[in-house]
């Protein structure tokens, strides 16, 4: 076993029901006794993690050559009973390379243009249908409905699915599968293999099982109607991944496609739900971050000019002010030495699993004075390099879809911003808590359209 670095001491199963159950109160208390890197018990990697939040260390683990730090997709399977285990997330070396370069373009380019008048009219139908659904207290559950809309661009996106039955059904399972995911409690069982047991349809992990077969079924019928009718013109991610062949010419099984489409279902919409609704709490507790965001829209000559909304300053500051605040992902995926490294003055020996925490990096006083409070200004008064702001990460695993989730992020705020006069139901703060392998607010969060 490697020597450990700084190693909390706490007994290796209360750290890993404290960093499930309350993973921020958990970072929070190791960083002071061990500011810059220490080392966990925690399960996800099945081994001793060390933590990581000091910028140049951070880069040197990201950026460094794979004869010092290798990135094994296996040491992300906490996430297989969901994804399987032939996604992105999951698979390394150079099989996870040529993956990546097949789905980045996806996410890119001309594509975000076209995006935008599909994310301002699902904004907008879901908020007014949000309020014909309230039983006129026009009041609704922030994270439900930006994931509403999340889930629908995903979709668009990823499938192609515009509308239809198979389009409705894998909106509403797969809605129903995450939110089994949706607190600490119901987090434990991707956590603790030992309540990995179907115990029939009442138990949670039987639940969950029964949910992911519903929605493989439906996925699965989708991928065998897209091979048979195959139009390879469709610019979707199912066509492109169905359309792909390696070296040898052949092409990706129905497995593992499924799990490719999993991983961006998942990944694409969770997340960015997730932010955005942070972001809504934001901006409606502080009334001069809403005033500032409001003036500047309300200058925008174009509001179909979707590429210069994406650009304002101001709007770009609250967003990258939420994802610091709030980084959706606690932790990069992890990396192991391959050889003796120099770090923080010590020596890391080989086979160590390494993680930056993108979290304790957020909250670091020296890069963000007062990093409790929100304060969308010091993004306009400093350049951050991408080891001192990551909130999709770095390196060869930085977030695929990244592009689409901060384009998704800004229409949806502009467009509720620009329309809608909203106000929160409780102006308590707000705290994260565990939502699977994310942070989440509270789902009970509240907002009225005035």
């Amino acid at each position: 076993m490697p020597k450990l670095i700084n190693q909390i001491n706490t007994l290796p199963l209360l750290q890993q029901i404290q960093w499930v159950a309350d993973p921020v109160g958990y970072m929070k208390t190791a960083v002071q006794k061990h500011p810059d890197i220490f080392t966990a018990k925690i399960v996800g990697v099945g081994r001793y993690l060390v933590f990581v939040n000091e910028p140049q260390a951070i880069q040197q683990i990201l950026t460094n050559d794979r004869k010092q730090f290798s990135a094994p997709g296996e040491l992300n399977r906490i996430l297989s009973p969901i994804l399987g285990d032939t996604s992105v997330m999951t698979i390394g070396g150079d099989r996870h390379k040529k993956r990546r370069q097949l789905v980045m373009p996806a996410f890119h380019g001309s594509r975000m243009q076209n995006y935008g008048q599909l994310i301002a009219d699902l904004t907008n139908k879901v908020l007014q249908d949000a309020a014909k659904n309230s039983k006129g207290t026009n009041t609704f559950l922030v994270r439900d409905e930006m994931q509403n809309i999340s889930l629908q661009i995903i979709l668009q996106a990823v499938f192609g699915l515009y509308e239809g039955d198979r389009a409705d059904q894998i909106k509403y399972l797969m809605g129903k599968m995450t939110e089994l995911f949706r607190s600490p409690f119901t987090s434990a069982g991707l956590f603790f293999t030992g309540l990995q047991r179907d115990w029939g349809a009442w138990s949670p992990w039987g639940n969950f099982i029964r949910q992911r077969n519903n929605l493989d079924k439906l996925i699965y019928q989708e991928i065998a109607n897209r091979r048979a009718n195959l139009d390879r013109d469709q610019t979707d991610i199912l066509t492109m991944l169905l359309s792909s062949t390696d070296e040898d010419g052949n092409g990706m099984t129905d497995m593992e496609v499924r799990d490719e489409l999993m991983a961006l279902l998942l990944a694409g919409h969770e997340t960015t739900a997730t932010a955005m609704s942070w972001a809504l709490y934001w901006i409606h507790q502080l009334p001069e971050v809403k005033e500032k965001l409001q003036y500047e829209l309300s200058n925008i000559s174009d509001r179909n000019d979707w590429m210069n909304i994406f650009k304002l300053p101001y709007l770009t500051a609250v967003c990258n002010e939420t994802l610091r605040i709030h980084p959706i992902a606690m932790l990069t995926f992890p990396r192991v030495t391959e050889e003796t490294v120099e770090m923080l003055g010590h020596q890391i020996e080989p086979n160590t699993v390494l993680s930056g925490c993108i979290y304790l990096l957020h909250q670091r006083e020296d890069l963000y004075p007062e990093p409790e409070k929100f304060k969308p200004e010091r993004f306009l008064e400093r350049q951050f390099s991408p080891y001192e702001f990551m909130p999709f990460g770095g390196g060869v695993r930085r977030c695929v879809g990244e592009a689409l989730a901060q384009f998704e992020m800004k229409i949806v705020l502009a467009t509720i911003m620009s329309n809608y006069d909203l106000e929160l139901c409780d102006r308590r703060p707000v705290k994260p808590q565990r939502r699977g392998v994310t942070l989440a607010p509270a789902s009970d969060l509240k907002m009225r359209i005035k």
